[in-house]
């Protein structure tokens, strides 16, 4: 096996990392700073792949369709909480879940009324068509580009949740919610705020994912299952555990998908091999997020107090 296919899939691993990160920030910013159990997330991200591909259809441009993209889910994350979420911030997490879990089900029938049940595919944009040089290795331009989007991404929610009065106040909130709103704090807009955030988050990793994936009713589902994932492994409310966390997720479900069908060509018949590696690869990333629970409950990389 050469290395250039090695350093291929360790960046193709890195990318999807990237992309799990930009969906896994937006829930760590509900979950572990609002301690609200948002499943809809992932209808989020879906609403931001429909939306991007609607508005590519309407104004021809990518530009456009990403500013659209990412202004409509807000939207849709402002109309969401304003009718339905901010009502159960007091109520136990099971109302969340079962609010939230029906709102899955409405998003996925609304964008089957509006679309269709068949498959979307978005186009690329012509500028990122093409290939980029990465030490001697032709790599696709937009995988590359959904990699330097989502660093400057995760730079830019640590410099905003550590570095300025919002984030000062969004943490704040987080730990003593009556506190601040004592104090005059508006917490009630901080966490709509951190919910639209949240939103934006989603619907630019929908919209990423658009030309990589087929969009289609229910693409966000199984996303959200590997977002919770992160989450988990990486510490819930950390956006540094939700950045590392999303990169070893992504490196062990790329890796193990690529080469373990190649390693269990060794011991096993082509064909069961073949079968055998993409599902012990979907299976390892469980494992590993059992193996973190039972050694550190609080995640890799838990948020610092202090």
């Amino acid at each position: 096996m050469s290395s250039s296919i090695i350093f291929a899939q360790l960046l193709n691993g890195f990318q999807f990392g990237i992309l799990l990160f930009l969906l896994s920030a937006g829930l760590t910013l509900v979950l572990g700073i609002m301690n609200f159990v948002n499943l809809a997330h992932g209808s989020l991200f879906m609403a931001g792949a429909y939306f991007s591909v609607a508005a590519y259809n309407l104004t021809g441009s990518f530009i456009g369709a990403v500013l659209l993209g990412i202004a409509a889910t807000m939207l849709l994350g402002f109309i969401m909480e304003r009718l339905v979420l901010a009502k159960l911030y007091a109520r136990d997490h099971l109302y969340q879940v079962l609010a939230t879990f029906g709102l899955i089900l409405l998003l996925n029938e609304l964008v089957t009324m509006v679309w269709g049940r068949a498959a979307l595919y978005a186009e690329l944009p012509s500028a990122l068509s093409g290939t980029v040089n990465l030490f001697g290795l032709h790599y696709s331009a937009y995988r590359a580009s959904i990699i330097v989007v989502g660093l400057i991404i995760g730079l830019a929610l640590y410099w905003m949740i550590n570095k300025t009065r919002v984030g000062m106040l969004i943490r704040a909130g987080a730990s003593d919610a009556p506190m601040v709103s004592a104090l005059g704090v508006n917490i009630k807009l901080v966490n709509l705020l951190v919910f639209c955030a949240g939103a934006g988050l989603a619907g630019l990793s929908g919209l990423m994912a658009a030309p990589i994936l087929s969009v289609q009713s229910g693409m966000g589902d199984p996303v959200l299952i590997l977002t919770l994932v992160v989450i988990v492994t990486g510490g819930i409310g950390s956006i540094r555990g939700a950045f590392y966390g999303a990169l070893i997720i992504g490196m062990v479900e790329t890796l193990g998908r690529a080469f373990l069908p190649l390693l269990f060509r060794a011991i096993l018949d082509p064909a069961l091999a073949q079968v055998a590696g993409p599902a012990v690869a979907s299976v390892s990333i469980y494992i590993l997020m059992i193996i973190v629970l039972a050694m550190r409950p609080q995640g890799l990389f838990p948020v610092r107090h202090g």
